[in-house]
This record gives structure tokens, sequence and C-alpha cells, in this order.
């Protein structure tokens, strides 16, 4: 019986584990000194002055959103193929989510489309890099400063990727990064949010711990006294998650090298395949290969595929649901043929298997099993 081959499965050694073992026999268990050290790594890595920690990728979101100032009355930008919490923490703010379509070859959002929504009422844009693949940022940022926007690059799937000799971390105004466990490195569940701003740095720390904050009035009282400013989240992360993330960190670089390995893999193997598109990536780019998502031909019923793989223990998947399609979004009015690039490509997608822990012989059995499907 073949083994279950997940898409994504997290890398945990021994190191792993005795960081967190170590933490726990430390004096911290929450927001101790592993936090500031998990941040500075983060940062250092990626090239900027800051680094917020939360509790998850959603959290990290909400909090950059809440320190744009995003909230009732503004429009935010966004793709449709991303997973709901890209949208979602506008909503948590109260703003308007505006869905812009995808580019046709990278199915990141089209810098074309994201102009053709920009209103007086625009405040965000929230480009998302999905699979891993950063979105074309450079003319996303020069849009942003003609219309004087704010650019939050959900990085979820993109830690150690680059755009024109750049880390993802360093293109946009804050980026979020992800530490799922499908993720390439993980903290079990956490987020980051990396910036240069100090104000948007000082407002997620206070965002992320009920609002409260050390003013000067506080100081003046004494170490107990500390005032709620806002109305804030408890969104902090653990010392356990960043002491897993720290000892994870220093394996990235080899992860996403492996993980352009399998993709390059698969590319190769595609070649001689008939029907099946695999991914596009813009020149002067290296995606941090999150996923690797396939395009089925249309003649075959994704659904039918889907199922048969899952039936031989290929764990394939399917990202993402158009966001606009949830019923919750239904329900704000948003409606179908919105975005029919997307939903063409939503018809049609299929995640495969892609972690360091799969092999050639793994990749081997998917491409005959799923070439058996479509070429039938």
């Amino acid at each position: 019986m073949q083994r279950l081959l997940t898409y994504g499965h997290q890398a945990i050694d021994e190191e792993d584990i005795q960081a967190v073992v170590d933490v726990l026999r430390s004096p911290f268990l929450t927001t101790g000194p592993k936090i500031k050290e998990f941040e500075q790594t983060i940062a250092d890595y990626v090239g900027t002055k800051y680094a917020v920690a939360f509790s998850n990728g959603t959290a990290a979101l909400h909090g950059a959103c809440y320190a744009a100032g995003v909230g009732v009355g503004d429009e935010v930008i966004t793709s449709p193929i991303t997973f709901a919490a890209s949208a979602n923490c506008v909503r948590y703010m109260n703003g308007t989510v505006v869905f812009a379509d995808i580019n046709e070859k990278t199915y990141n959002i089209d810098v074309k489309e994201i102009e053709k929504n920009i209103t007086s009422r625009t405040k965000v844009i929230i480009p998302v890099d999905f699979t891993g693949q950063p979105a074309d940022m450079d003319p996303i940022m020069e849009l942003a400063k003609k219309h004087n926007l704010t650019v939050i690059e959900d990085g979820a799937h993109s830690l150690g990727a680059t755009y024109n000799g750049r880390k993802v971390g360093t293109l946009a105004d804050m980026t979020m990064f992800s530490f799922h466990p499908v993720k390439p490195v993980t903290t079990a569940e956490g987020g980051v949010i990396v910036t240069d701003s100090e104000e948007y740095y000082q407002k997620m720390l206070k965002f992320r711990s009920h609002g409260i904050e050390q003013t000067p009035y506080a100081q003046e009282q004494g170490d107990w006294y500390y005032e709620m400013t806002d109305l804030g989240y408890n969104y902090r992360m653990t010392d356990l998650q960043a002491g897993l993330g720290i000892s994870q960190m220093k394996k990235l670089d080899k992860f996403i090298a492996k993980r352009r390995e399998l993709a390059a893999m698969y590319n190769k193997l595609f070649e001689d395949e008939k029907g099946i598109t695999v991914p596009y990536h813009l020149p002067n780019t290296e995606s941090g290969w999150h996923l690797y998502s396939v395009q089925l031909p249309e003649h075959v019923n994704r659904k039918e595929v889907f199922k048969a793989m899952r039936e031989a223990n290929i764990g394939v998947h399917v990202h993402y649901i158009p966001v606009y399609w949830h019923p919750y979004y239904q329900q704000l009015g948003y409606q179908k043929g919105l975005c029919p690039k997307a939903e063409k490509w939503y018809e049609y997608a299929l995640t495969l298997p892609l972690h360091i822990l799969i092999t050639e012989s793994d990749q081997l059995l998917v491409i005959k099993q799923l070439n058996k499907l479509v070429n039938f």
C-alpha cells in the first residue's frame, strides 16, 4: 500500500525538538526573550529594520491593516486566489474588500486590474505571493506611490523568495510571513510582519497585546503600571513557538533549495507529458515554492481526477476557491463572474505534493498516476 503522500509536511529534526525542550526548561513559556530573538532572526534574514511576531499569519495581517489605518469606508484591493485571511483581515477592520483579477500566466494579482479598481476610497493594496512566487511588486509599488496607498504584501507562501535580486520582505511597506506546518519553516502556528517603518512597528506591538503600552504616565507610576490606549487583541506568539522558529530558520535556505530542486524535477518530468500546464514564473524571480500548482486540460473532470489521486494515496489539493465565492462574501453582495480569469483558473487547478520529505520516486508516481487520468 502506497503511503499517504501529502501536499505539504513539516520537517522537524532533533535540533528543533531540543530547542523547544530548552524553552520548556526556561522561566518563560509565553512572551519572553525568544520572541525578540525570533523577530531579530527574521528581520536580519530578509533585511528589514523591524519584525513583529503574532500568534498566526491571519493575526499578523489584521495587525498590518490596523497599522495602516484601515477603517469604515476604506477600500482594500487584493486577489481572489488566496486563502480567505487575505481578505478577512480587511473585514476585521470594517473595511471593504475589492477583488482584482489575476494574471493568466502567473496566477498572481494583475497590476492592470489593480489600477482599474483604484478609487478615491482606496487605502491599501494587498498583493498575494501565490504558491511562493512574488507578485510583480515594482509596478505595484509605483502605483501605490502615485495614489498614496499602503502596500501590505501577503508573503505567507514566499519567505526565502526573491524578486529582481531583492528578498521578499523588503519590497512593500509591510510584509506578512506565515509559519503554519505546511510552510517551508514552521512555528506550529505563527506569523510575522516585517517593515522598515517605526510607526507601523510600534502600532503593531501595541495591537498584538490588548492595546497596552508603557505610556510616559505609566512609566512615572512604576513598573507595575500600564495603560490600554486602544482596543487591541491577544495575538502574542509564545516562546515555545519562537524557539522552534529560531531553530527552523537555520535550515530555511536548505529547505528552499530542496523545494526548488523538486519543482525543477516536476517541470522536467512534465516535459514529455501532454495536457498539463506547469507553473510560469516572471523573469528575475526565485519562488519560495510553497506549492506546485498545475492546470489540468479542459477535457478532464477535475473532481474525478482529484478523487482518483486521493484514492491512490496521493494527497493532491486545490488552492484556492475564489474568496468571494464563500457564502460570507456572497451575503455581502459579491457575485460569481467578478473575476473571470481567476474563476477559469480555479476550475482546472490542482496542487501536487511538494515538500522536502518527498523523493524523486514519489514524484514519478505522481506523474504516472496523473498522466493515466489525464491522457485516458
